[in-house]
């Protein structure tokens, strides 16, 4: 027999080998291929679906209402009007209280001034209250559990003049907040002008009661 004959078959053998080979080779390459694109899908959908710190604070709150401050009733001409009164009935009988118990002449000089200033706004006060045809609003005639309270602890400190001081700058703080609130949101023309005017006296008080406070051992 021919040798070239015996070769054939082992040929094809070989070559039937190559090809399983090679299709076994491509058969695993694709199923990689195939779990890699589902691995990359699969991350892709946790990633839309996970907002980013940034995005979550760009969400606004399902309730916006709920952080906005409750408006103040200060913008409203009676309560204003009874606040405002009540400041100026405090700093009068603080100041009587001061020309009584004060050391320094400086001092008693300041509470002098405080009662002619706020017996001359509460006229104000009123005035503007009747030119704006308000006259249902009735002005106090009692200070209010908290102030007499302050006023009470006052007439007890040692030390008086510091004491007294250091609630005018208090006093007088408070006092000019209200006033610039009302001049700016308030609900009646002839009020909220009482209450830009007065605004500028309170914070010259309040500079005072300041110097005055710093200089009182």
């Amino acid at each position: 027999m021919d040798g070239r004959l015996s070769v054939g078959p082992a040929l094809n053998i070989l070559v039937n080998l190559e090809e399983g080979l090679m299709t076994r080779h491509l058969l695993i390459a694709g199923a990689a291929v195939a779990a890699f694109s589902l691995a990359a899908c699969g991350q892709k959908t946790e990633a839309e679906g996970a907002a980013t710190p940034a995005q979550q604070a760009a969400t606004p709150d399902a309730n916006p209402a709920a952080t906005i401050p409750t408006p103040s009733n200060e913008a409203a001409a009676p309560d204003f009007v009874a606040k405002a009164a009540a400041s100026d009935m405090f700093e009068i009988e603080a100041a009587k209280l001061a020309q009584t118990k004060a050391k320094s002449a400086e001092v008693k000089k300041f509470a002098a001034d405080m009662v002619t200033a706020h017996t001359k706004s509460t006229e104000a006060l009123k005035k503007a209250i009747a030119d704006s045809g308000q006259t249902v609003l009735v002005l106090p005639t009692a200070l209010p559990a908290d102030l007499q309270d302050k006023l009470t602890d006052l007439g007890k400190a040692e030390n008086f003049d510091k004491a007294y001081m250091d609630n005018q700058v208090d006093a007088h703080q408070a006092a000019l907040d209200l006033l610039q609130r009302y001049a700016q949101d308030g609900d009646v023309a002839g009020i909220k002008a009482f209450a830009a005017t007065t605004a500028v006296t309170v914070q010259q008080h309040l500079d005072k009661a300041r110097t005055v406070r710093d200089a009182v051992k």
